[in-house]
């Protein structure tokens, strides 16, 4: 093991609504010095036969994600999260300081507010609903991407759209910024339609230890988009 894996966290990463563990692999595959470990939620990738309840909120997400690191005997780990991972490291490292030592949110937001319209459009069409979001999730020069990443989507548990977009629509921290205290790196895609900069311009001003990153070119899949900026920028913050 090198000294530069020895000296730095664990990185546990954290995926979206109707996503699995796939969506880091571009990233990770930046980062090979680094011990990184992406987790499925309920109901998602290799868990799709242990989908949870049919209604989760964000603090049942991360009570999941907790039991699964104390499974695995980890803890004081830099916990990343996209979207709706997002919001589960931001409830993560207020419920469960001691588990998470940083954070790294992609695309996230202190409230994630889903449209109506939306909503129920993925209780009755999921399909038809992911195709929007992921849609919109791409910055427009990117929508050859956006068709192959939808193409090669994996299938999740029946349900799990909605119930990971009403998790979205019902979390809200704006009043507990406050109580974050570890550093933390904000990213998102300039052309980000879903969770615009402002959102990350707001989670930057609000947390006491934040460096915030806006990566050109790339919207909230900027994982995806363009892995190499965010992992050029987590090596600088990780040191």
């Amino acid at each position: 093991m090198s000294s530069a894996r020895k000296a730095s966290p664990t990185i546990v990463l954290l995926h979206g609504s109707g996503d699995d563990a796939h969506v880091w692999d571009a990233l990770v595959a930046c980062l090979p010095q680094y011990t990184a470990i992406a987790l499925d939620l309920p109901g998602h990738g290799s868990l799709t036969s242990r989908p949870g309840p049919a209604i989760m909120s964000v603090d049942d997400y991360a009570g999941a994600v907790r039991a699964e690191m104390a499974r695995r005997a980890i803890e004081h780990v830099c916990l990343v999260g996209h979207s709706l991972g997002s919001a589960i490291a931001l409830r993560m490292a207020v419920d469960y300081p001691a588990l998470v030592s940083r954070l790294l949110l992609v695309g996230g937001g202190a409230r994630l507010r889903v449209l109506p319209a939306l909503l129920a459009e993925a209780k009755a069409t999921p399909d038809s609903a992911k195709w929007q979001l992921v849609e919109m999730a791409f910055a427009p020069a990117h929508q050859q991407q956006a068709r192959e990443f939808f193409e090669q989507r994996t299938p999740t548990a029946p349900g799990m759209l909605h119930r990971d977009l009403a998790a979205c629509d019902a979390f809200d921290m704006m009043s507990e910024l406050g109580h974050i205290a570890q550093p933390t790196l904000v990213v998102t895609g300039e052309e980000d339609r879903l969770t615009p900069p402002k959102y990350a311009r707001f989670l930057a001003e609000h947390l006491d230890n934040a460096r915030l990153v806006l990566i050109p070119n790339a919207g909230h899949y900027a994982q995806i988009e363009a892995p190499e900026a965010i992992a050029e920028a987590m090596r600088d913050w990780l040191g």
